[in-house]
């Protein structure tokens, strides 16, 4: 889901820099004013930017990543797995792929505008009992919006993009679909047979740790 550097031109790196600032300035209260949240955003940071350098591959105009998005937005929550992204990225740049800091506003939009769509849509309608199928539905969700972020940053950029390659880069996250569940799926069952130890509490979101 990377753009790589040359793609856009300044105009509209300054653009997204904005849009970026500003839409984690409008959550940065709700963070703020939420201890307990402060150490599940530093753990989606830390697990996010793991998942990244775990697997890795150019696809077409960008990147294939494993990027573990539901397990981060289901044990963690929303507000930490927003801010958590944006953190990962910013860790990522600094640590492995510096030449990726570029582009952070645009990489962190990329994911963090379907995550929004998601939450406020499928998300809030999430019930405690999670089964594979609505796993996978909030996966195929999560990626087609990813998928069309990395689409539009393509149609505005300097150079035209063959719409053949950004349809193979767009394929190439079905295998996400496909296996994250799966990764999903054994993790909420892990992590809810210990919900009521102090750590989970203290760890995980309270929509995952509730009686189910």
């Amino acid at each position: 889901m990377h753009i790589e550097p040359g793609m856009l031109a300044q105009s509209r790196i300054i653009g997204a820099d904005i849009a970026a600032v500003g839409l984690l300035l409008t959550y940065a209260p709700a963070l703020i004013k939420r201890p307990a949240l402060w150490l599940r955003t530093a753990l989606a940071a830390i697990f996010f930017s793991l998942f990244m350098q775990a697997f890795h591959m150019k696809v077409g105009p960008s990147e294939l990543h494993f990027v573990g998005a539901m397990p981060i937005y289901l044990l963690l929550g929303f507000l930490p797995t927003l801010f958590g992204f944006a953190l990962g990225l910013l860790l990522q740049g600094l640590l492995f792929e510096p030449q990726d800091l570029l582009h952070l506003a645009v990489n962190t939009l990329s994911l963090v505008v379907p995550l929004m769509a998601l939450h406020y849509t499928l998300g809030r309608r999430l019930k405690a009992t999670l089964d594979v199928t609505a796993i996978v539905k909030l996966d195929a969700c999560y990626y087609a919006g990813v998928t069309a972020m990395v689409g539009f940053w393509l149609l505005i950029g300097e150079d035209a993009t063959a719409l053949a390659d950004w349809a193979r880069f767009a394929a190439s996250y079905l295998s996400l679909v496909l296996l994250e569940p799966v990764f999903t799926v054994l993790i909420v069952k892990g992590v809810r047979q210990v919900r009521t130890s102090a750590w989970a509490r203290a760890c995980l979101d309270e929509r995952l740790t509730a009686a189910a």
